[in-house]
């Protein structure tokens, strides 16, 4: 059976970006910036991007696009005889399944929030009872367990239509609706009468801003999150890697997934930045920013009804975007490694995403006495593992594989990235790749576990 592929480059890079995309831009990226000082946040973020998302990004893809196969039998593909590389296309793959235990859990909340909106509940409330919404939501399992549900469903039933019928259509249509959504969002926002101090607050970088801090914290919190972006480390962009074609460089088409990856991130805090300086909301709320102070920000617009729902419809398709991309990554193993249909994968895959999400999405309310890394609830610790373990250590997995001579080998890469038109990577970055890259990686993962 012939492999099926993307049917345009548009597909390949609003795919690839919309994996990338997902609630670590819309909800972590501002709720970060905020909390480090604004715009010399924003600037390192870029700087670290540049330096080590994109070039982590074309490896991944690299090995995808060479091998024309997922995680494991790709590395099986490129790696030297006799050599265990493929040992950690395992490990991507659960580490993309631990990645869905929660996310569908938060990505149904944003669902959640989106009918309460719509539905009117915000508009018949005082302002002091928003934080109680959160908390009666997360109190009953029918409703978080409900919409986790509702979003698996949704997933596996647009991937099991296929990478072009299915995900690549859908996805292309997402994306163009979270586009619509962000220039109506960011409009509105800034044109909100005292957004001015949220736009300088978020877009000039002072180091007045980030005194509090330190300029060491916030660059190290603008590195994790610049790395942490783009999902790397679990082969949830390889994928997309082996559905693409020959004819453009991989150097060009990260810079490209960046550049959109980025815009949504940035985009993000253009929505949310004037808006609470215009109502005297202070931006540094952490996590809380999206579901306990922006319901209130909206609830004393005009139309806040229509624009926190509108909000919340943009944080769906960010999050639904990222669904899909990992769920075909997930059924892409079982189409390679065990040439199962794809419709025996979706419902396999759909049962294994449903049990193991349970735990999470049960664990502020059936189970919200378990604590399974120190003080961390299930939802903590599933993405301390991710985000601290998997992503760092796996990204270092697939460096050393793409430039050290026990691997596939620095050349055998740059032959692949460099393969076709636009931006060649330059030879001569190859020891920045084999001895800055793995330090800069390795302090990353030291940071986050310290």
């Amino acid at each position: 059976m012939a492999r099926e592929g993307f049917k345009s480059r548009a597909g390949f890079l609003l795919v690839s970006a919309g994996c990338a995309i997902g609630i670590g831009n819309v909800w972590k990226f501002p709720f970060l910036a905020g909390q480090n000082g604004g715009g010399l946040f924003v600037l390192f973020y870029i700087l670290f991007l540049i330096l080590m998302g994109a070039p982590v990004l074309t490896m991944e893809l690299a090995v995808g696009r060479a091998s024309k196969r997922s995680a494991v039998s790709g590395y099986r593909a490129l790696e030297p005889k006799g050599s265990k590389w493929h040992l950690h296309g395992y490990v991507c793959f659960l580490g993309c399944l631990l990645l869905m235990m929660y996310y569908t859990t938060v990505a149904g909340w944003m669902l959640n929030y989106f009918w309460k909106f719509a539905s009117g509940t915000f508009s018949n409330i005082p302002a002091s009872e928003v934080s109680n919404v959160f908390s009666s939501m997360l109190a009953d399992p029918l409703q978080v367990v409900g919409c986790m549900v509702l979003t698996s469903v949704l997933g596996f039933l647009v991937n099991s239509f296929g990478v072009q019928k299915g995900l690549e259509v859908t996805t292309k249509w997402m994306m163009l609706g979270l586009l619509i959504l962000i220039v109506a969002l960011g409009v509105h926002s800034v044109l909100l009468p005292g957004a001015g101090e949220g736009l300088s607050f978020y877009l000039v970088p002072s180091l007045e801003n980030v005194q509090s801090q330190g300029v060491v914290k916030v660059i190290t919190a603008a590195m994790n999150q610049a790395f942490f972006t783009l999902s790397l480390g679990v082969a949830a962009m390889e994928i997309f890697g082996s559905y693409t074609s020959d004819k453009y460089t991989l150097g060009g088409e990260a810079i490209r997934i960046c550049i959109l990856d980025t815009m949504v991130a940035l985009a993000s805090g253009l929505i949310i930045f004037p808006a609470c300086f215009a109502f005297g909301v202070q931006p540094d709320a952490g996590p809380s920013l999206i579901f306990l102070t922006l319901p209130r920000v909206f609830m004393n617009m005009t139309g806040g009804r229509f624009w926190g729902a509108a909000f919340f419809l943009f944080m769906i398709f960010a999050s639904m975007s990222t669904v899909l991309a990992v769920f075909e990554n997930l059924m892409s193993g079982f189409l390679d490694d065990f040439k199962w249909t794809r419709r025996k994968a979706t419902v396999v895959c759909f049962v294994i995403v449903l049990i193991t999400s349970l735990p999470c999405a049960l664990g502020y309310n059936v189970w919200s006495d378990v604590h399974l890394i120190g003080d961390r609830d299930v939802l903590e610790s599933e993405d301390f593992i991710v985000s601290n373990f998997l992503l760092p250590l796996g990204s270092l997995v697939y460096l050393l594989f793409c430039v050290t001579k026990w691997g596939w080998g620095f050349d055998n890469y740059i032959a692949e990235a460099n393969k076709g038109q636009g931006f060649k990577i330059p030879y001569w970055l190859k020891n920045y790749f084999r001895f800055v890259l793995p330090i800069l990686i390795l302090i990353i993962f030291i940071g986050g576990l310290v």
